[in-house]
């Protein structure tokens, strides 16, 4: 299969975009942030009739970080932002949010996997790898482009500080089966041959997830396992049967695929116009239930009903006392390497035709990974197995040109994985959550921390700062404290002086969530690991983007050197 590179791909998408005004300057660091009026964020609306073509204004990362570069960050999740229809989307305040982190003297926004989500709505359980989540597509810029109007969107109210999926799933796909219909029945027809060109371009990586979600919506989300034998195992003529029998279904995902993909070019190229890089995550693993295995069950460990032979998880750890149970299945390393692990690297670019750089979740399962037998209640029972190690990344540096790659390395890493990761100059992470345990040789104090890596408060796994400081031992408060060189202070002050210590550090890269930034507890935690229901549901406020607080970082930036 080709690999179609980023420029090229997003001809296509952003043909029908125009360019919102770029008048806006990155604050100074002394100055005073302005308020985020609602007049401010409609200037950035872009114009839909506009056929003006967009083209990134920055390169993309490659790995190492260079020497002497600094550069800070926020973490916030597409799905977390305001929005006025249950989710945060791709709409005006996702535009405003770009210009806050710019003027806040911010380089990098880093997103959760952008994939379409099934099971638990996890963003790390994607059902296709190639495809991305069209409930973040803004019902504002669908009303814009004359694709609906006003009143389709009017019938549901949401809550504001959390999402409930129950509620917003069914309307995104109420909104986008309007769109559809209205744009079979002539609306915007000039998007017609830039959507005939995007499905040409994107025909060889969604042809299958098109299909895999067209039989997942007519056998009521079933796992695919439970489908008709013949769709199981692929036969050719049941395939091209439920092609010609489900065209409309497949022609509207692909519809919504375009979309979002167009909404998120816009988006993006504000971002890069605004000197701003997005950082993005890519699991290692796939889901069980995903087109992935559906479609390519030769790459994986399965047995002769396509289920996992093994799972995957890490043995017991900081998150659990009884290790992770992901339950997602395991490549057949030995198989893709004989494509030149063909499906991987398209995998990567995939992701990174709409990103400057990827975070690859667990890095440590290129060593080894941690199989464990399926059915086992618990990981503990689990054996490290190896993984491709260096001849994959060998292989994707020649293929991409590069490896824009961030490494998570977090957990149990041993020297093997370290040696792999500094094999290719990957930077990887340390977490000040985890610093304070007053081990003096702890990787993750901030005296630790070396130039080619990316340093956290706290991660999208971590409690808050907040509530991690409310609920830590108080030797580990202590010890903050003591390494802040200042007398302790209240809760809210512990989670400044962490945000310091982030930026000071000689890490490249220092990244704040959004949480943090505002001094958030527990209740705004994004994820618990191990639990499986009712994660990934906080949201901010609209008053988020003015609070004080962009102030007080934007300061402490520009103190740590951290602004260009």
């Amino acid at each position: 299969m080709a690999i179609t590179t980023p420029n090229e791909t997003r001809l296509s998408i952003a043909a029908s975009c125009k360019l919102p005004s770029s008048s806006h300057r990155a604050n100074p660091g002394n100055s005073v942030l302005l308020p985020v009026t609602k007049w401010a964020r409609l200037q950035s609306r872009p114009d839909p009739q506009s056929e003006k073509i967009m083209n990134s204004v920055r390169p993309g990362f490659i790995a190492p970080f260079a020497p002497g570069y600094r550069a800070a960050g926020i973490l916030l999740h597409v799905t977390s932002l305001p929005s006025r229809f249950g989710i945060g989307d791709l709409g005006p305040w996702a535009f405003a949010w770009i210009d806050r982190l710019a003027d806040a003297g911010q380089a990098w926004w880093q997103v959760l996997p952008l994939g379409p989500t099934g099971f638990g709505h996890s963003p790390y359980q994607a059902l296709s790898s190639f495809a991305a989540n069209t409930l973040v597509i803004s019902p504002d810029r669908l009303i814009e482009d004359g694709l609906l109007k006003a009143s389709d969107c009017d019938a549901e109210t949401f809550p504001s500080d959390y999402v409930d999926f129950d509620k917003v799933v069914p309307f995104k796909e109420q909104i986008l089966a309007r769109a559809w219909k209205n744009y079979r029945g002539g609306a915007r027809k000039d998007l017609k041959v830039v959507f005939e060109q995007f499905c040409h371009e994107k025909a060889s990586i969604q042809s299958e997830p098109a299909l895999f979600m067209a039989l997942r919506a007519k056998y009521q989300q079933a796992h695919f396992t439970a489908w008709p034998l013949a769709l199981v195992r692929r036969e050719p003529g049941a395939v091209a049967t439920a092609r010609s029998e489900l065209a409309d279904a497949i022609d509207q995902f692909r519809f919504g695929q375009f979309l979002v993909l167009r909404q998120w070019t816009f988006l993006k190229e504000h971002a890069n116009r605004r000197g701003l890089r997005v950082l993005g995550d890519l699991p290692i693993f796939v889901s069980p239930d995903s087109s992935d295995v559906w479609a390519n069950p030769e790459l994986f460990l399965l047995d002769d009903q396509l289920k996992p032979k093994v799972v995957a998880g890490v043995p017991p750890d900081y998150f659990s006392a009884d290790g992770q149970l992901w339950g997602n299945p395991i490549y057949d390393w030995d198989a893709l390497k004989r494509t030149g692990y063909r499906w991987w690297i398209d995998r990567l670019q995939a992701r990174l035709n709409y990103l400057d750089a990827i975070r690859i979740d667990h890095f440590r399962g290129f060593e080894a990974a941690w199989h464990i037998p399926a059915g086992a209640p618990t990981a503990a029972s689990g054996q490290w197995v190896p993984g491709p190690g260096a001849d994959f990344f060998d292989k994707a540096r020649q293929a991409i040109g590069g490896l824009p790659l961030l490494a998570e390395d977090l957990g149990v890493i041993t020297p093997a994985v370290t040696a792999l990761r500094d094999q290719f100059q990957l930077p990887g992470m340390r977490v000040l959550q985890f610093a304070f345990n007053g081990d003096s040789n702890n990787p993750h104090l901030p005296h630790h921390c070396i130039h080619n890596g990316v340093v956290y408060t706290g991660t999208h796994d971590n409690d808050t700062t907040r509530g991690w400081y409310d609920a830590c031992a108080q030797h580990e408060r202590d010890n903050l404290w003591r390494y802040a060189q200042r007398a302790p202070g209240e809760p809210g002050e512990a989670v400044w002086e962490m945000i310091r210590l982030a930026l000071d550090c000689e890490a490249a890269l220092a990244i704040v969530p959004l949480q943090d930034l505002l001094g958030l507890g527990s209740s705004a935690r994004m994820n618990i690991p191990g639990h499986a229901h009712g994660q990934w549901r906080w949201r901010c406020s609209e008053g988020a983007l003015d609070s004080p607080a962009w102030q007080r970082l934007s300061e402490l930036t520009q103190r740590a050197r951290r602004v260009a």
